[in-house]
């Protein structure tokens, strides 16, 4: 089969989708997609807890703390909740309030049985610095004063002949480089 260039030519590709998708085809598209329909969830259930929680920190007065607490259902379970919070102080009152914080949960839809409070470890404050240069570091210059005071006396103990004896002034008689 010849073709000329007055013959039209068509192939069996599916047409070029529309860049002009709209923003709800998109979110259709990530719910009905199985690697990213599970991320989504979990990151609706997530933002959900996160306005239930806020709701119910309201009604128990400790809603200004609601920016500081990261929540999250502890793994394996739906009905234990999980609070990760950056100081004790935070930990504490939480504590304090978690028999009424429960409560205003389940009012509000969200089933809860316990909930546990963990401090996030703070971040060191201190660095390692390196050092300046490696010239700075000084060579060992030898034995100081006392040092060489008592290997010395210990020399003097030694029997004439022993190897020990013989090692010991092996290293007085070495000079530091």
């Amino acid at each position: 089969m010849s073709l000329s260039p007055a013959t039209p030519f068509f192939m069996n590709f599916a047409p070029k989708s529309s860049r002009k998708q709209t923003a709800h085809e998109w979110l259709d598209y990530l719910r009905e997609s199985n690697g990213l329909g599970g991320i989504l969830a979990k990151t609706e259930d997530l933002a959900k807890l996160k306005s239930s929680l806020g709701k119910a920190l309201e009604k128990v007065d400790l809603g200004h703390l609601s920016s500081k607490i990261e929540a999250g259902w502890r793994s394996g379970s739906q009905d234990e909740l999980f609070l990760l919070v950056n100081s004790a102080s935070i930990a504490t009152r939480l504590q304090q309030n978690l028999p009424s914080l429960i409560n205003e949960l389940g009012k509000l839809g969200l089933t809860c049985s316990a909930i546990k409070v963990k401090v996030r470890p703070a971040a060191t404050q201190w660095e390692v610095k390196p050092r300046a240069s490696d010239t700075q570091h000084q060579k060992p210059k030898g034995f100081n004063a006392i040092a060489k005071k008592s290997w010395e006396e210990l020399l003097d103990k030694l029997a004439p002949e022993s190897d020990l004896r013989k090692t010991v002034e092996k290293l007085l008689q070495r000079k530091p480089k």
